[in-house]
């Protein structure tokens, strides 16, 4: 496991530049930390501490959006590791991913829940209740503000958006199962690549037995 230190500055690009499944499981506890405008020009910080992910594993994964080659929109997970992959879905909801691995290998992780710790009384709750404001990948970046805007950010600089290092997960403490929403991707649909916190109240959804590895 990476080690990380509470309270630090953004984590390092090397913290980003391994294998996505790595990163993937090392994100489970870091806080993720949106800082956007608030009154009388001062940032306002939310904050939330990560307890669900999903990997996504370069052209081959028919799950990932790089299988279908590099476009526009994909163009930044064939780039430089540390950076967000923000894109819709339906339309209308933002995703947050972050960018792993070497240059020319699209793969990402999808940050699919947080705990809410700070800044909480200024997201955007929409429906759901205090643990469940920021669970699934929309919820998430509406509570957070995160949209578009924000595809692209270097993670690694203490700007609008960052991780920062929190208590690591123990590895008794993460469960694993299939990704959410890819049956079209066949066998790739089974990967055990969805991984969340035990027990915690902002899991998208519960997780059931997995697939092959």
């Amino acid at each position: 496991m990476h080690a990380a230190t509470p309270g630090a500055a953004p984590l390092p690009r090397t913290f980003y530049d391994r294998c996505v499944h790595d990163v993937a499981r090392d994100l489970l506890g870091m806080i993720l930390v949106r800082l956007s405008p608030g009154r009388r020009g001062l940032a306002a910080r939310l904050a939330g501490r990560i307890v669900e992910v999903e990997a996504y594993d370069g052209p081959q994964d028919l799950a990932c959006h790089a299988s279908k080659g590099r476009t526009q929109r994909t163009d930044v997970m064939f780039g430089e590791a540390g950076h967000a992959y923000v894109y819709l879905v339906y339309g209308m909801h933002s995703c947050l991913n972050v960018v792993t691995g070497p240059i020319d290998y699209p793969a990402a992780v999808l940050i699919r829940a947080v705990e809410p710790i700070e800044g909480i009384e200024r997201m955007v709750p929409g429906r759901a209740r205090r643990s469940q404001m920021a669970s699934g990948p929309g919820r998430l970046t509406r509570a957070l503000r995160i949209d578009l805007s924000l595809n692209r950010a270097d993670l690694c600089l203490p700007g609008p958006l960052f991780i920062e290092a929190g208590e690591p997960v123990r590895d008794a403490d993460v469960v694993r199962g299939p990704r959410i929403g890819v049956e079209y991707a066949r066998r790739w649909a089974l990967k055990p690549w969805r991984l969340g916190v035990r027990g915690s109240a902002a899991l998208s959804r519960p997780f059931q037995a997995t697939g092959p590895s």
